[in-house]
């Protein structure tokens, strides 16, 4: 994936989604159904930058699956959410910090969640995990640092996939596809020519549909990250600190 220009500002952000914090206060507090699929749905968006610490910590790929699930499965049963406080920070160091607490404190009692003998937080393709693994750099990234990138990565791929709901529900998922290599801002190496011929668009039309991708694209990226922190002003700091770890 190339390195975006996460930190360019937007200020006309025009929808809030619901709130990470918000979603673990929520369950911690006794919950609902809806705060239940919540947060599952957080825990299916953030596994693997976990599952990549655990494995740069140096447990084997079968450890490394089942001390993630075992992880996640305490999680959703609200094990860690007492430890839960916007005001200490950032929602991944949060949860970095929940998984270090486990794999401290709990190693042992995690072996009763091995495949078969236990309740699985939630279905995962373990050799996709595994392959993507094998792929990450051999050196360079101690488990903090792999963790922080594929946080990264992560969040940007899911402000994408909503990026291209958008597109989607407004009919115009063929422009989508045709921009989307250039969402970050990566110059188009052939011009818009090839694209005004595909899309049968005037090249004025192409570069104001570019402007307005991206104009959403950050829209949602602020967004999405105003999700994870204590506090609006924390915004601009994460996207520093996201922009970093993708560069690393």
């Amino acid at each position: 994936m190339n390195n975006p220009d996460i930190q360019s500002p937007s200020h006309s952000v025009r929808e809030f989604a619901t709130t990470h914090w918000s979603v673990i206060l929520q369950a911690g507090g006794g919950g609902s159904e809806q705060a239940d699929r919540a947060l599952e749905e957080l825990c299916r968006s953030y596994w693997y930058p976990l599952y990549a610490y655990v494995r740069r910590q140096g447990h084997d790929a079968e450890d490394a699956q089942d001390l993630t699930q075992g992880f996640f499965a305490r999680f959703l049963e609200r094990k860690h959410l007492q430890l839960a406080d916007p005001e200490r920070g950032r929602f991944r160091t949060f949860l970095l910090c929940s998984l270090k607490h486990f794999l401290i404190g709990e190693w042992e009692k995690s072996r009763a969640v091995k495949r078969g003998g236990g309740h699985a937080s939630f279905s995962w393709d373990e050799q996709a995990a595994e392959d993507r693994y094998l792929a990450e750099p051999v050196e360079g990234l101690t488990p903090e640092r792999i963790y922080e990138k594929r946080w990264a990565v992560t969040l940007l791929e899911k402000v994408l996939a909503r990026l291209r709901e958008k597109y989607v529900a407004g009919e115009k998922a063929p422009l989508f596809d045709a921009l989307k290599p250039y969402v970050w801002g990566d110059k188009m190496v052939d011009g818009y020519e090839e694209i005004v011929g595909r899309l049968g668009m005037t090249d004025g039309a192409v570069r104001v549909a570019m402007h307005r991708l991206r104009e959403t694209y950050r829209e949602l990226l602020r967004n999405e990250v105003t999700g994870t922190v204590a506090s609006p002003a924390d915004v601009d700091e994460e996207l520093r600190h996201l922009a970093a770890a993708l560069r690393s």
